[in-house]
């Protein structure tokens, strides 16, 4: 008659499984069984693949999670980070002057367009020297100022936005280039 090796005092740290004449041991999920055959270890899931959380994987006992940097959220995939749109959500500290720009991981507060003399404000965008006013002569008719989103994981190089010149004002040359911001080249103009 076969003796059950798993009733009374159990040889395994986890989950006794009895056979004829013998035993086997088990490991519940997220652990391993050691070269004793007895003993069941933790398995470092986060050791087997980068690929198994988008940002960091966190090891526990039989298990592992995922974590995301701040100014993100965990989706429900458990695995994969969002970034909050704080100013969708009305998590900002922009003043009623300023306006919120959402950031991947924060966001930003952008200060009102001030036009500089000789030019004079249109709107909340837009500058415009007057033909009148002898400090215009040589200075662009309007300059215009627009705040973009550029969204992250785009294939390059790939064009980002199109300016096109009008017939407008005859007589009038129109000259397009980067003012600043492009120190390292990552932009050009075509």
């Amino acid at each position: 008659t076969d003796v059950n090796e798993c009733t009374g005092e159990n040889p395994c740290t986890q989950t006794c499984v009895n056979t004829y004449g013998s035993f086997l041991c088990r490991c519940e999920p997220g652990y391993e069984l050691e070269a004793d055959g007895v003993n069941c270890s933790d398995m470092d899931e986060c050791s087997f693949s980068e690929f198994l959380c988008q940002h960091e994987c966190v090891n526990e006992p039989g298990s592992y999670y995922c974590i995301c940097p701040s100014g993100y959220i965990l989706l429900d995939d458990s695995r994969s980070c969002q970034d909050i749109n704080e100013c969708e959500n009305r998590n900002f500290t922009c003043t009623s002057q300023q306006t919120c720009f959402n950031i991947q991981g924060g966001y930003k507060c952008l200060d009102p367009v001030r036009c500089e003399d000789p030019y004079i404000q249109i709107n909340e965008n837009r500058c415009m020297c007057p033909a009148e006013n002898p400090g215009c002569r040589d200075q662009p008719f309007t300059i215009l100022y627009r705040v973009m989103e550029m969204v992250s994981g785009r294939s390059v190089p790939s064009d980002i936005f199109q300016m096109q010149a009008t017939t407008r004002y005859p007589g009038a040359y129109y000259i397009f280039q980067i003012k600043s911001g492009n120190e390292g080249r990552e932009f050009y103009m075509r």
